[in-house]
């Protein structure tokens, strides 16, 4: 059996903070094999999160269930509050659960059907904040699928994205509190604002 995360590990769904050559922090939505030691994960070749990998080698990778940070970082440019990181040159989100920074160790192209990279980092340091996770919530794990059907408009097309929102909202309208109700909709403002 192998130690490299890419083949064992679950893969997790994070907030990934990088910085850009111009001192702008980026939050991406990122799924991540999550592994003790090592991290691995796969950005599309045109995102700024790979722009600023490759240009700093540096990231930090959170834990989260505020699902509307996650659904922002997948589709929009969060800012939220942020204090520098210990152990590498970037930027720790004070809300996160959990986080991991990471130096990049390799990059190189991903074999797939769509453009990514394969980046594999070493974790140098973590962290917990002080929330404490929520737990399972059927409305959150649909936000988060309906962000990532809608970052994929453009492949899916929008009668294939519309039928699997409709689907994602019926679990959101059954379990949902505020801020996943207020993650939906943002998902669906993005999808309206591109169809």
């Amino acid at each position: 059996m192998s130690n490299d995360p890419g083949e064992q590990s679950a893969l997790i769904e994070t907030v990934v903070t990088t910085t850009g050559s111009d001192g702008v922090v980026n939050c991406a939505a990122m799924g991540v094999r999550w592994g003790e030691h090592e991290l691995v994960f796969w950005p599309f070749d045109a995102t700024r999160t790979l722009r600023n990998l490759r240009a700093h080698g540096e990231a930090v990778v959170h834990l989260t269930d505020d699902v509307l940070l996650f659904v922002q970082a997948a589709l929009g440019h969060p800012q939220p509050p942020m204090v520098p990181a210990g152990a590498v040159a970037g930027s720790v989100i004070t809300e996160a659960n959990a986080w991991r920074e990471i130096v990049v160790t390799e990059i190189s192209p991903c074999e797939s059907e769509l453009p990514r990279s394969r980046v594999r980092a070493r974790v140098v340091a973590s962290g917990t904040g002080t929330q404490q996770p929520l737990g399972l919530c059927r409305a959150r794990h649909a936000a988060v699928e309906a962000s990532i059907v809608a970052s994929r408009l453009s492949w899916l097309g929008a009668e294939h994205v519309s039928a699997e929102l409709a689907r994602l909202q019926e679990l959101v309208d059954k379990t949902a509190g505020p801020r996943e109700r207020a993650a939906m909709d943002y998902v669906r403002r993005h999808v309206a604002a591109r169809t």
